[in-house]
């Protein structure tokens, strides 16, 4: 079945469900399985495009809600194809700062208007990185520079590669899974209700987007670094890139939500910024078939069916308790960008295919648990965040050990005899998590995991296992900006993505670093 098309206009759009067991059945003529359903309706089908699928698994009989664009007659889809890239000039160029989502995208979005993208990415191509993430999970030896948060990709591209977002702006998102695709996604993410590329798969598709990039005139300087920023009259004069000031005309900062010394930088150049709430918890992990059995109730529809994920989310004395970037079939990650600190994340293959699922368990974090840095002002939650990641590490043992505790021991506040298996590879050492974070914290996360078992019963199986911190879900500073998206003070200055606090995911990073762009060009057309 032809997936990677699609229709500017709608034909025909339907809406079908259908049992998992007939889906599986008939999953290799899908096609056909199709058009024997519409049959009744359409006499002369053409094609047939999957716009959305998603499973409804909340009664025992499974089903797939599909909707399909039907094309009948003379109607075809049209094929997705590239955007057309303007020639660029030297003179006409934005510096964007860091090549994550946000800066990818601008980039992409900037080239589209025959503006010059000059990359500044402080960490190393894709491939170089691999090793050095590799060394840190093997030596436990960090590179401040490259690992899991810095290099090319951002955080994401060792992170899973999920494709959620709560926008609801469709036409953009679009936009953003079409390049993807055209780039080596596979064209099921355009349709699927929970869409995922895979951490083996997603590096070579950045690489192809870089490729893009430089194609079409674009610029991407790799292990290089933005130190330092002039400013006068409400405007950036120029920027310090590796010991070099270069003039500045337009900046954008997409630096991710770990880039903590950019903070530091604006705070010391008097460029305001402002304490943002957050989230912080732990990293929960169970036998994935322990989940499977949860969700999809038997064990023959666990056989036909994906490795199963949840999502939960409770309130807890006025504040939130959720799930956080689920895994199935995945990895736990050591995700610290420095020595000296500890740091959990996920991601999983695009096959979802690992013994074990994890999923970040996090609560609201704001003014009241960060009172005792208040006198840091702007940076106040910053410096909350990392004073919990250095009190882990430390209760780790250090060499990035984990501190962790197993689900049932952590609810009755006592320490693991004996710790239950897990994918962290640098190691575990078994505390008490009920010590880590202040009181309030700790009572959130457990009441919240008890309530969240009362509805997913068995979520607190003997078998389960927490480790922490998981403190990165998003960054604790904003980097402020107008309704044209620049910076209060700094009339080129344009805070993008999750490390300006406008975003929450690659999608949405994506998306901003867009929305920057255009801006930028509808500020020069005028």
């Amino acid at each position: 079945m032809e997936t990677s098309w699609k229709s500017i206009v709608p034909i025909n759009v339907v809406e079908i469900s259908v049992s998992i067991h007939d889906y599986h059945a008939n999953k290799d003529n899908l096609d056909d399985y199709y058009k024997s359903k519409l049959n009744d309706k359409y006499s002369n089908i053409n094609a047939i495009v999957t716009l959305k699928k998603s499973t409804d698994a909340r009664k025992r009989s499974i089903k797939h809600n599909i909707r399909l664009e039907v094309y009948t007659a003379n109607d075809y889809p049209k094929k997705l194809e590239l955007p057309t890239y303007k020639p660029t000039e030297n003179s006409n160029y934005v510096h964007i700062i860091g090549f994550g989502p946000a800066g990818i995208f601008a980039a992409l979005k900037c080239l589209e208007h025959g503006i010059k993208p000059i990359v500044i990415e402080r960490g190393k191509p894709v491939n170089k990185r691999r090793r050095d993430v590799a060394q840190l999970n093997r030596s436990g030896i960090i590179n401040p520079e490259s690992n899991y948060c810095f290099g090319e990709g951002g955080a994401g591209t060792f992170s899973d590669g999920k494709l959620y977002t709560r926008s609801h702006k469709r036409g953009k998102i679009q936009e953003i899974l079409d390049l993807f695709v055209l780039h080596g996604a596979d064209p099921n993410i355009l349709y699927e209700a929970h869409p995922h590329i895979g951490t083996n798969k997603l590096p070579q598709i950045i690489e192809n987007l870089r490729e893009t990039i430089i194609q079409n005139g674009g610029e991407v300087r790799f292990e290089h670094k933005l130190e330092d920023i002039k400013h006068a009259n409400g405007c950036i004069k120029e920027v310090k890139i590796n010991g070099v000031w270069e003039i500045c005309n337009e900046l954008i900062l997409a630096t991710g939500h770990s880039a903590r010394d950019i903070y530091y930088l604006l705070d010391s150049r008097e460029i305001r910024i402002e304490a943002k709430s957050f989230a912080m918890g732990f990293r929960i992990e169970h036998p994935q078939s322990l989940i499977n059995k949860i969700q999809y109730h038997t064990p023959e529809n666990a056989k036909i069916l994906p490795p199963a994920s949840y999502s939960l989310v409770c309130q807890i004395k006025q504040k939130g308790v959720f799930s956080f970037c689920m895994c199935p079939g995945g990895v736990i990650a050591p995700a610290a960008t420095e020595n000296g600190e500890v740091v959990v994340n996920g991601w999983s293959p695009s096959k979802r295919n690992g013994k074990y699922a994890n999923s970040g368990w996090v609560t609201e974090i704001g003014p009241d648990e960060w009172k005792e840095f208040s006198h840091f002002g702007s940076l106040a939650g910053l410096e909350f965040q990392k004073s919990m990641e250095r009190k882990a590490y430390q209760m780790g043992a250090g060499n990035f050990r984990v501190p962790a505790q197993n689900i049932q021991d952590f609810l009755s506040n006592k320490m693991s005899e004996n710790l239950n298996e897990s994918s962290y590879y640098p190691g575990m050492t078994s505390v008490n998590l009920n010590e880590l974070f202040p009181t309030d914290v700790t009572f959130r996360l457990r009441e919240g995991l008890r309530e969240m078992t009362s509805r997913l019963k068995g979520f607190n199986h003997e078998d389960g296992i927490v480790t922490a911190p998981e403190s990165r879900t998003s960054s604790p500073v904003r980097i402020p900006r107008t309704s044209s998206l620049y910076h209060p003070d700094l009339v080129n200055l344009y805070p993008c993505g999750e490390g300006a606090g406008f975003a929450g995911g690659i999608i949405s990073a994506a998306l901003d670093g867009f929305r920057v762009a255009r801006s930028i060009v509808q500020k020069d057309s005028t």
